[in-house]
């Protein structure tokens, strides 16, 4: 934002929501005590932090309530005083509520599953209410797939071997750590990158934690999107549609063209799309569409800001 005043304080919260046996969406609101406030669960970011990690802890410790993240939802912004003044940016996720059960805590006594057209009608903030339309705007069960590009390998030039066992960088490395942290909080289940060296080590340390392999993507290289652009995007849906959420790493020189061809399709308008060394993107399909994308959000970088000087 063009002449903003600096960010002071930031923090995440999450829409945490459950589906009861009835088909029917509920929303976690809170009462905050202190504050004599109802509110989305949400909490300041700790020092060097990602916005998805405080997002799932802070709601973990309002609700007791662990949620996968599915969807960003954006962020709100407003002018604070304390504990120094300027402006506090909220980022907000759609979260999924695992089995828990909640139990009154030091900053929440009473937590209450509502219909969302209640819980707009009960939360405080103007802001809440805002973060909940964008959630109710698309199905609550969206289907996840998350397409990273692959994090740093050096110069092409300084690499003396074939540029398709071109390995990650220190840099790319400490990335792919990064990715490996963040990435889990969406609930993945299997891992896919692109017929590269690079694309596949940002994502094995991701593939051992799950227990499972790498599965390799010749389709979804940079080369082979150029040759068949129709057939990599192809073979990108036919995994959104399997079990569970997907994982998969491919190259900054296919990503935004397979992204445009499902929007395209799908009747979604996207204008520009950026595409950094190690982001993410989120992409969101319909539940009884499953060709059908609803929403393409961007994470620039998995890595934790850097913790303030002492």
């Amino acid at each position: 934002m063009t002449g903003a005043a600096p960010v002071a304080v930031r923090a995440s919260g999450t829409v945490l929501w459950r589906r009861r046996g009835s088909g029917t969406v509920e929303i976690a609101v809170v009462h905050r005590p202190k504050l004599a406030d109802w509110s989305l669960p949400k909490g300041k970011c700790e020092p060097g932090e990602t916005a998805a990690a405080c997002a799932v802890r802070e709601t973990w410790e309002e609700t007791g309530f662990r949620p996968v993240l599915v969807r960003p939802l954006g962020e709100i912004a407003y002018q604070v005083t304390y504990p120094v003044a300027g402006r506090k940016v909220v980022t907000y996720f759609a979260g999924r509520a695992d089995d828990a059960t909640f139990q009154t805590n030091a900053e929440v006594d009473e937590l209450r599953w509502l219909r969302p057209d209640r819980a707009a009608e009960l939360l405080t903030y103007p802001g809440d209410r805002a973060v909940l339309d964008r959630f109710t705007a698309l199905p609550a069960n969206t289907r996840t797939l998350l397409l990273v590009r692959h994090a740093k390998a050096g110069r092409k030039s300084e690499w003396p071997g074939p540029d398709e066992e071109r390995p990650l960088s220190p840099a790319g490395r400490q990335q792919a750590a990064a990715l490996r942290a963040l990435l889990p909080l969406f609930g993945p289940r299997r891992v896919h990158a692109a017929d590269r060296a690079r694309c596949v080590e940002t994502v094995a340390g991701l593939a051992s934690d799950l227990g499972g392999p790498v599965i390799v993507e010749p389709l979804l290289t940079e080369e082979a999107y150029r040759y068949d652009p129709v057939a990599a995007t192809r073979r990108l849906a036919t995994i959104a549609r399997g079990h569970g959420v997907p994982v998969v790493c491919g190259q900054g020189g296919a990503i935004p063209g397979m992204i445009h061809r499902l929007a395209d399709r799908s009747g979604l308008a996207l204008g520009n799309l950026p595409c950094k060394k190690a982001s993410i993107w989120v992409l969101s399909f319909h539940p009884a569409k499953p060709h059908h994308l609803v929403a393409a959000d961007y994470i620039p970088t998995a890595l934790p800001p850097p913790k303030p000087s002492p």
